[in-house]
């Protein structure tokens, strides 16, 4: 599907949508119609899926993968993004990309756009090119993996937004919940190249997002772009102390060697005692056995980017 400048040719490719219909059916209702108005026409046959329920795409986007699709493009925010490129990882279907969500950092990242817009240009004047991945356990993730702190953080909102519904001000409480009731920090032993190393911790931050951290003005973002993890073990093991760092990371003034211990590497594993742990992935939550074994795939993820962009196969040669 692409001629000699790798431009993806739409007009003679076979192209699905992914999204999530569970959630603002009159946002889904007005994509629906930008899709059908100006993505369906460029293309050479259109399909166009939707999940009930946002746990039920990692299931839908697999059967997706296999039914023959040159283009498969996922519509919304990072979790279903990560979703998609799950199913797709390792295959020769090229992934685009529509953001939806509140962050959208793997389309920032990207920088095929920052609303639906631009990043329908990006789709219909692109070019393919590769990007890595991270996997933890052989779950494929874009942004970030982290346990401790963060994964009872996402548990405790799920109650509060259930009985309270859903809103700025209950995703705030849903910390300070989550904080009190943490009691214990983790008993962790990072391995990295034949080494080992204890750590007492309330929080691992295993991030994939050069612009994430780029956001809260923290080092690694340089070696993620050169395909490493930068694995943030936060020196706090109790609430107050986790809340004082989480407070200046948000406002751009944390430090290093004050809040967390950093890690860079592409690939290394982590153990907990305990053999099976709640984890945060790309801002959803799964349960994972102990040891967790984290590497960058390299090259596995096939993607549509701006046209005019620098392809890494070229800044790779630079």
């Amino acid at each position: 599907m692409q001629d000699k400048i790798d431009r993806f040719d739409l007009a003679q490719a076979k192209v699905c949508v992914v999204m999530n219909r569970g959630s603002g059916k009159k946002k889904h209702q007005e994509l629906r119609d930008l899709l059908n108005e100006r993505l369906a026409p460029a293309c050479g046959q259109f399909a166009l899926r939707e999940s009930r329920k946002g746990r039920d795409l990692p299931a839908l986007a697999r059967q997706v993968a296999g039914e023959g699709f040159d283009l498969v493009i996922a519509a919304g925010g990072d979790g279903t993004q990560s979703a998609v490129a799950g199913a797709l990882t390792g295959t020769d279907v090229v992934m685009g990309v529509l953001p939806g969500g509140t962050f959208n950092y793997f389309a920032r990242d990207l920088g095929v756009g920052e609303n639906l817009d631009d990043a329908l240009d990006t789709i219909l004047e692109a070019r393919v090119d590769v990007v890595d991945v991270g996997d933890v356990n052989g779950l494929i993730f874009l942004n970030n993996v982290s346990l401790g702190a963060y994964p009872k953080i996402l548990k405790t909102r799920e109650g509060i937004y259930r009985r309270w519904g859903r809103s700025r001000l209950a995703a705030y409480w849903s910390v300070l919940v989550a904080l009190r009731r943490l009691r214990r920090p983790m008993q962790l032993v990072a391995r990295v190249d034949g080494q080992s190393q204890r750590y007492t911790s309330a929080l691992v931050f295993v991030a994939r997002s050069a612009y994430q951290l780029d956001s809260f003005g923290l080092e690694g973002a340089d070696e993620i772009r050169r395909g490493e993890f930068a694995v943030l073990i936060a020196k706090a093991k109790r609430p107050l102390p986790l809340m004082r760092s989480a407070l200046r990371m948000a406002v751009g003034q944390s430090a290093k060697d004050d809040d967390f211990d950093l890690i860079l590497t592409d690939e290394l594993q982590i153990e907990t005692p305990k053999r099976r742990q709640l984890v945060a992935h790309d801002g959803e939550k799964s349960t994972l056995d102990s040891p967790f074994r984290m590497q960058v795939r390299h090259d596995a993820l096939r993607v549509l980017l701006p046209l005019d962009g620098v392809s890494k196969t070229a800044r790779d040669e630079a």
